[in-house]
């Protein structure tokens, strides 16, 4: 079903209180990767309820509004700009202006119930998701806010926030703690329950800066080839009885190891997602699955608590087509369980300054290699701007060639279990891959 929106007001919101203006802050050389100058684009759907709080019983692009300008006073850097360091033009930099970060306020002519609160995106045009996310301010000597919001508001009262963050200065926890405190403020608070850390400092090492030189990527990104597919989308949702019917099975296997509700998806996906695709595949092509981990404790010096700039690392499990189509659940699960052991070592050897011959944070866009994301515990979930948490959220596709599946969880109205968000496959293959098996190991 298509909607209308019209979009009403928008401006900077710049901080309420007066912040630093001449500081000129350093990225960290995991912020600096060419992979992360970029935007992640999310849709949190949020349903009409009754306002937990006085101030809540404003309009939500009023009451989000004044508790972006709160939130941007510990979190100052967010309301700056990019720029490249004067002695060093490789080095990215936050110059913190206090300009602000770009609001959009909009409404929409359906209520949320008509659009089944976006459960099925594919059910939506296209076009009409783009008008839920806030379009770049008119240019400025370049220089863009480093998050966009749009407030569309509902005929039901219920309201949609699209979000664009600017993926170089956070990753998911990040974000995710800043739209918290955010929503802390709008909730009455007059300070985050959760002290923001800037400490870019900690992730940085001379041997590393070193080592990265040998990577013409790092100091000057050229687009990689275009791979000659275009990847369409597919949703899978699993019950929550599912996946601790599998892990009692792995746990029965393996004279009581324990597994993670991820280690079954992703042994789950990849190994369905191979079978689909293994027509264009011989039995002996290497195939790689590609997670990234957070490493805020793998430090010589762990990150404080507050800490919101991007610390993860690429942990890469490989394995033929041939063994992932005839493999059993448990056995793909070790696997993964084995990469991620060595997860410290890897990232210990790349801070330090090398050890592999290849950016680890620059595998080639190819068919045989699958990212996976996962969402679920990140904390957008958990987000309250007054009106309750969201009923969902909903990543918006990055790339149409980098095949990637993300790991969430149900809508709030499906009951508890994951729903696996995924642009995996080319036309041929969607319908194999969207023949999801009830029994997952099957």
């Amino acid at each position: 079903m298509d909607f209308n929106v019209t979009r009403s007001g928008h401006g900077l919101v710049p901080p309420s209180q007066p912040t630093p203006s001449a500081e000129v802050l350093d990225l960290s050389v995991i912020d600096r990767q060419p992979v992360l100058r970029c935007n992640a684009r999310t849709l949190h759907v949020f349903s009409h309820a009754s306002a937990a709080t006085a101030a809540a019983a404003a309009s939500p692009a009023q009451v989000i509004r004044q508790a972006f300008a709160k939130a941007l006073v510990p979190y100052y850097p967010l309301a700056g700009r990019l720029k490249l360091g004067s002695t060093d033009h490789t080095r990215l930099q936050i110059e913190c202006s206090g300009e602000g970060i770009w609001m959009v306020e909009a409404k929409a002519d359906r209520s949320l119930a008509e659009l089944d609160y976006f459960e099925n995106v594919m059910s939506i045009p296209g076009d009409a998701v783009d008008r839920l996310l806030p379009p770049p301010p008119p240019p400025a000597d370049g220089l863009d806010p480093l998050v966009l919001v749009q407030i569309t508001q509902f005929s039901c009262n219920g309201f949609v926030m699209g979000l664009t963050f600017c993926h170089a200065i956070c990753d998911g926890l990040g974000a995710a703690q800043f739209v918290k405190a955010v929503g802390e403020m709008a909730r009455g608070a007059e300070k985050p329950s959760i002290t923001p850390s800037w400490n870019r400092d900690l992730i940085q090492s001379p041997s590393l800066e070193a080592y990265l030189k040998s990577f013409p990527s790092i100091l000057s990104p050229l687009p990689p080839p275009i791979p000659p597919y275009q990847l369409e989308h597919v949703t899978l949702d699993i019950p929550l009885d599912e996946i601790n019917r599998q892990k009692q099975k792995f746990r029965y296997q393996t004279n009581g190891q324990k597994c993670s509700a991820f280690d079954i998806v992703a042994a789950n996906f990849w190994r369905h997602r191979t079978r689909a695709i293994s027509d264009s595949l011989k039995e002996n092509d290497e195939l790689k699955l590609v997670f990234f981990a957070n490493c805020r404790y793998h430090l010589s010096q762990p990150l404080p608590r507050g800490f919101y700039g991007n610390c993860f690392f690429p942990v890469t499990v490989t394995a033929s087509c041939g063994m992932l189509k005839r493999a059993s659940m448990v056995h793909v699960v070790k696997n993964i369980q084995e990469a991620k052991a060595g997860l410290a070592s890897e990232f210990a050897k790349w801070m330090n300054g090398g050890g592999q011959d290849v950016d680890p944070f620059l595998p080639p866009p190819l068919y045989t290699t699958l990212f996976l994301s996962e969402w679920g515990r990140l904390g957008f979930n958990e987000v309250d701007y007054g009106w309750g948490p969201p009923v969902q959220v909903v990543p918006i596709q990055g790339s149409g060639v980098i095949p990637v599946g993300i790991v969430g969880s149900l809508p709030s109205s499906q009951g508890p279990g994951i729903r696996l968000m995924t642009w995996c496959v080319e036309k041929a293959h969607l319908q194999p891959l969207a023949n999801w098996p009830t029994g997952l190991d099957d």
